[in-house]
C-alpha cells in the first residue's frame, strides 16, 4: 500500500509539532520566535535519506561520511539547536552567519531574522554546500547565501559593513577567529573546544571581546575540517597501549613514562563523592585550567592493562606528567547511593618513583574545586584576540587557553562554606 505525497505532509506535520511541544516540555525552546520556526521548517525535507519518524526524532541525522564511517556533517539534535538558537538571540532584521551548513538550521536562521534580515551559511564541503543549495529553495527558502569557503579565513565580500549580528557555529571548534566579523553587541554560539571538552557557549561581543553569559552545555559536534581543524598532539608511550594528548598546551615527552606503568600505582584519596548520574565535566575544566602540563590519558580497551585499574572509561582521563612520573584520575564506585544507580569516590593514581607527589597535587585541585566552585555559578568564559607575540611567563597562566586567534580565559565563581550540588548543565557520568 502506497502513501499519498498529500498525506505524507500531514504526517511531517504532525510530528513536527509533536517535537516542537517535546522541546518545549524540556525547556529547550524558551521563546515564542524559536517556537514558531520548529514549528515552520519542515526538517524531512533537508533529510531525504531517511523516514520521516527519524527526520523528526530528537537526535542527529548524520548526512555524509568518511571511508571509515567517521561523520563529516550531520543535522544536529533538535534539542541542541533549539538551544544554540535561544543563545543567540537572533531578531527580526539581523544579518547572520551560520559556520557549518545543509540547510535546516539556516532555514530555523532565516525564520528569525525574517524577511528583513539576511542568512549566509558556509562550509568548506562543497556536497554539504551542495545539499544546501538544494535543498533550501525547495522548502521556500530562496534568500539564503550559500558559500563554499574555508571558514578559518572568511573569504572577501562576505562580512558585511559593521559585521554580522549574530554567528552561529555548528562544528566541533578548537578556536574563535572570528572576534572581528562580528559588530559590537552581536552574539557569537559555538561548540568549543577546551582540551577536548566541548562546550556550547553563548558569547556577546563587548570591546572587542567576546563575554559568555550562558550556562556551560556539553555537547558534540562534527570536527571542523581546513585550517582551523584542532590537532589532539598524541603522544603514545612505547609498548603500553597508553596514549597521553596535549590539545591546549605544549606536548611533553612520554618515552620516559613506560617503566612507572609496570608497576601498581600510589593511589591518593580525596573523600570527595558523586553521584552514579551526577555529570562532573566542569571538575575537568577545572583541573584543565588549574594543572600545568595538563593532559589527556587514553589506554587501548583491548590491552589487558594490570596496573590501570580500573582502566580509563570510554572517555579519556584527566592527567599530568611530572618528569618520569605521571598521575590520573580515576573513581571508585564506593556504594549504591540514595537512588541506587551508585555512589562513586574521586581517587587519583600515581605511577612512578613520583607519582605519589603528582597525585598529591591533583587531588589537592579536587579538593579546591569541591571547596571553593562545585556549588558556585557556572564558569564564565571569555575570549580576547591573541597577542602577537605570547607575554614572558605565559607557559602556564591559572585557567588560560592560549588558542592560535584568542586567549580563552575561564572565570571561576566561588561559594564560600559548604558546598552544595551544582546547577549548571553537563553529561559526563560517574561510571
Amino acid at each position: 500500500m502506497t502513501t499519498s505525497p498529500t498525506s505524507g505532509i500531514r504526517d511531517a506535520g504532525d510530528l513536527r509539532h509533536q517535537l516542537v511541544e517535546q522541546l518545549l516540555a524540556h525547556n529547550h525552546i524558551r521563546s515564542a520566535a524559536v517556537e514558531r520556526a520548529f514549528r515552520t521548517v519542515s526538517r524531512h525535507l533537508f533529510a531525504p535519506e531517511v523516514p520521516l519518524a527519524a527526520a523528526y526524532a530528537d537526535d542527529i541525522v548524520a548526512t555524509r561520511h568518511l571511508g571509515d564511517g567517521t561523520i563529516t556533517s550531520s543535522l544536529s539534535a533538535p534539542w541542541l539547536q533549539a538551544g544554540m538558537l535561544e543563545a543567540a538571540r537572533i531578531q527580526p532584521g539581523h544579518r547572520v552567519l551560520e559556520i557549518g551548513s545543509g540547510g535546516y538550521n539556516a532555514a530555523l536562521i532565516a525564520e528569525l531574522a525574517g524577511p528583513a534580515g539576511h542568512v549566509t551559511t558556509l562550509d568548506i564541503d562543497p556536497a554539504v554546500t551542495g545539499r544546501a543549495i538544494r535543498f533550501l529553495p525547495e522548502a521556500g527558502y530562496d534568500n539564503v547565501s550559500v558559500v563554499t569557503a574555508d571558514a578559518e579565513h572568511l573569504p572577501p565580500g562576505v562580512v558585511p559593513a559593521g559585521g554580522f549580528d549574530a554567528i552561529v557555529v555548528t562544528v566541533d571548534t578548537w578556536d574563535l577567529p572570528w572576534i572581528d566579523a562580528l559588530a559590537d553587541g552581536g552574539r557569537l554560539v559555538a561548540p568549543l573546544r577546551l582540551h577536548g571538552y566541548h562546550w556550547a557557549i553563548g558569547f556577546t561581543k563587548e570591546k572587542g571581546a567576546l563575554h559568555s553569559d550562558e550556562p556551560l552545555v556539553v555537547c558534540g559536534f562534527v570536527a571542523m575540517q581546513g585550517a582551523g581543524a584542532w590537532n589532539p598532539n598524541r603522544r603514545s608511550i612505547h609498548d603500553t597501549g597508553v596514549s597521553l594528548f596535549w590539545e591546549d598546551g605544549t606536548p611533553q615527552s612520554v618515552d620516559q613514562l613506560a617503566p612507572s606503568l609496570t608497576r601498581r600505582p600510589a593511589v591518593t584519596r580525596t573523600g570527595i563523592t558523586v553521584g552514579g548520574q551526577e555529570p562532573f565535566d566542569l571538575l575537568m575544566l577545572y583541573l584543565a585550567g588549574a594543572l600545568p602540563g595538563f593532559c589527556r590519558l587514553e589506554a587501548d580497551p583491548g590491552g589487558g592493562h594490570q596496573v590501570l585499574d580500573p582502566p580509563p572509561p570510554h572517555w579519556p582521563a584527566a592527567a599530568i606528567v611530572r618528569g618520569a612520573s605521571l598521575a590520573r584520575l580515576a573513581h571508585e564506585r564506593i556504594g549504591d547511593g540514595e537512588d541506587g544507580k551508585g555512589r562513586h569516590e574521586f581517587v587519583v593514581h600515581g605511577y612512578g618513583g613520583q607519582g605519589h607527589a603528582a597525585a598529591a597535587e591533583m587531588a589537592e585541585q579536587v579538593e579546591i574545586w569541591q571547596r571553593n566552585h562545585r556549588g558556585a555559578r557556572c564558569p564564565l568564559i571569555t575570549a580576547r584576540p591573541a597577542p602577537h607575540r605570547a607575554p614572558a611567563g605565559a607557559e602556564h597562566s591559572p585557567h588560560v587557553f592560549a588558542k592560535k586567534h584568542t586567549r580563552i580565559t575561564v572565570g571561576w565563581p566561588v561559594t564560600p562554606g559548604a558546598p552544595v550540588r551544582r546547577s549548571c548543565d553537563g553529561s559526563r557520568n560517574a561510571e
